[in-house]
This record gives C-alpha cells, sequence and structure tokens, in this order.
C-alpha cells in the first residue's frame, strides 16, 4: 500500500464520507472509491460498509485504522523533521520581549512554531530597558519584540506587528488622576519620569522635550527599569508616558493610568541582526505574523 493510499484510507476512516476526504485530500470522489477498492482487493475483504446514506468502517478496517495511525504519524512527523533540516529549520532560537503584552504574543507563535518545527528549540526572554538592542548584536538574542522606532544599520526591522493607544500614567493622588482624558499638552504641567538606555531618537518620540505648542516638558527622574518607573511615579516623582495596555499588566494602589486623547499610538514590531536573517528566523517570524493576525 503506497503512502498515498494510506492517506486516503486513513482520511476516510476519520471522515466517513467520500466527498469531505476527497475535498480534504483535494482529489476528485472517485479517486477516493477507486484506492479503496484496490486496498480492498489487495486485503481480501471489505474496509467500509457503504450505503446511499453511510460509511461505516468493518470491524477489518477498523483494525487496519488502528494499526496504520501510529506508523502513518510517526512518517509524517520524520518528513517534517527532515523538511525543516532541509530548510536550516534546527537548533534553537532565542527570542526576546520588551512588555508582558508582548511575551503573550510570542509565547503563542512559539507554541504554533514547536508544532511545525519539532527540532528547533524556542528560548524566551525579557528584554532589558537598558541597551535593549545589545542582545541582538552579541548573538544571545535571534529576535527581539519590543517597542518601535529602531532605525540601526546593523539591525533589520519587519512589520509592525500591532500598535497600542498610550496612556499617561500619574500618582493616585494627583489632579490628572480624576480626569478621563489627558493631552500631551498636559505634559508641559508636571515632570516626566523616563528611561535611559534606548536609542535617543527613540527617547526623543516617547518622552519629547516640548509639547506640540512649543511648551518645554520638565524633566523628572531617570531609571533603567520599569518597574523602577512605576515606584518613582507612585512616589508622586512625576508622570510617564506608556501603552494604555500597561494598566491591565501593571496595576498598583499609587498609580493610576490615564488615557491620552492626541498622542500617537505605540507601534510594536520585531527586530533581528542583519546578519542573522537565518531560515529559522524568517520562519517564526512568518509565524508571529499569522498569529498577531489571528
Amino acid at each position: 500500500m503506497e503512502l498515498r493510499e494510506i492517506e486516503i484510507f486513513l482520511t476516510l476512516a476519520e471522515e466517513l464520507h467520500f466527498g469531505r476526504t476527497a475535498d480534504r485530500l483535494h482529489v476528485t470522489p472517485a479517486r477516493v472509491s477507486q484506492a479503496i477498492k484496490k486496498q480492498e482487493r489487495t486485503i481480501g475483504a471489505e474496509l467500509f460498509k457503504r450505503t446511499s446514506r453511510s460509511v461505516q468502517l468493518t470491524p477489518i478496517g477498523a483494525r487496519l485504522r488502528d494499526g496504520l495511525a501510529v506508523g502513518y504519524q510517526q512518517i509524517q512527523e520524520a518528513l517534517a523533521a527532515a523538511a525543516a533540516a532541509g530548510q536550516g529549520i534546527t537548533g534553537e532560537l532565542h527570542i526576546g520581549y520588551a512588555t508582558a503584552w508582548c511575551g503573550n504574543l510570542i509565547v503563542a507563535a512559539a507554541d504554533t512554531f514547536r508544532t511545525r518545527h519539532p527540532n528547533c528549540l524556542i528560548h524566551i526572554y525579557e528584554s532589558p530597558m537598558l541597551d535593549p538592542l545589545g542582545p541582538l548584536r552579541d548573538g544571545s538574542r535571534d529576535l527581539q519584540l519590543i517597542e518601535l522606532p529602531i532605525d540601526e544599520p546593523d539591525i533589520v526591522n519587519g512589520p509592525v506587528l500591532f500598535s497600542e493607544p498610550r496612556a499617561l500614567v500619574v500618582p493616585a493622588d494627583h489632579p490628572f488622576a480624576e480626569r478621563e482624558t489627558v493631552s500631551v499638552e498636559d505634559l508641559a504641567e508636571a515632570p516626566l519620569v523616563t528611561i535611559t538606555g534606548q536609542p535617543q531618537y527613540f527617547l526623543d518620540l516617547h518622552y519629547p522635550h516640548r509639547t506640540p505648542k512649543g511648551r518645554p516638558i520638565p524633566r523628572g527622574p531617570s531609571t533603567t527599569a520599569w518597574q523602577e518607573v512605576l515606584t518613582l511615579v507612585g512616589a508622586g516623582k512625576g508622570v510617564s508616558p506608556t501603552s494604555a495596555r500597561a494598566a491591565h499588566y501593571y496595576s498598583r494602589p499609587d498609580i493610576v493610568y490615564v488615557p491620552f486623547r492626541d498622542a500617537p499610538p505605540v507601534e510594536y514590531g520585531l527586530l533581528w541582526s542583519a546578519t542573522g536573517n537565518t531560515p529559522k528566523v524568517c520562519a517564526f517570524v512568518q509565524t508571529v505574523l499569522e498569529t498577531a493576525a489571528v
């Protein structure tokens, strides 16, 4: 029995319908019928009981299904592993993420990727705010999912995967905490808690020095860790912009997230080294794109 005939038999044993089997395998119902008849002649017994209303496995057909299913699965897995090896999709991938919601997407994509490429191990890490591009440059990360923009000659930018509205983190007792929304112009009214370690153009976008009307934005303390940002804000040292989704992941009694009504969204995308554009990186990027679309 050829591999295609085994596939037809096992699919019909699952579907118990010639038309659905043909649709799944992209063949005609006549091709399915011919294959089953050939198998029955070879074995010398009926594998299916067919009527105008139903298709049922015979006891011999059920026994054959049980015997073939495990072996067929092993053949499919071996073929998939060989194909993955031929494409270079083996070994390990080390993937970083910047925020909890980025991490959720990476974990979901990794689950799908492991199913497709079982010979490639996935390692997932939270990326440091200090020097987030360093792990790509030293080779300890193959991919990073972080906030944009990133414009570096040695770093490849993948497509924007998603964007999030912005919010302002303020102390719980701050006047802004009573508002339904804030404006970018309001940044001139409170010190801005910032981060360090990112490219200057990144900081200028996310932590501007002036409002759209040209008013100076006062500077508060800076730090290299997100939890420290929240602690400084909660202690009344200033306010800080972030994604509005952070409110669902990093709630605290001493801070409040107030949505911006006029700030541009925060965009997120995948990055990888210009020298690391390997088949497995490309395959994982495609899997993340599919997962983000869902």
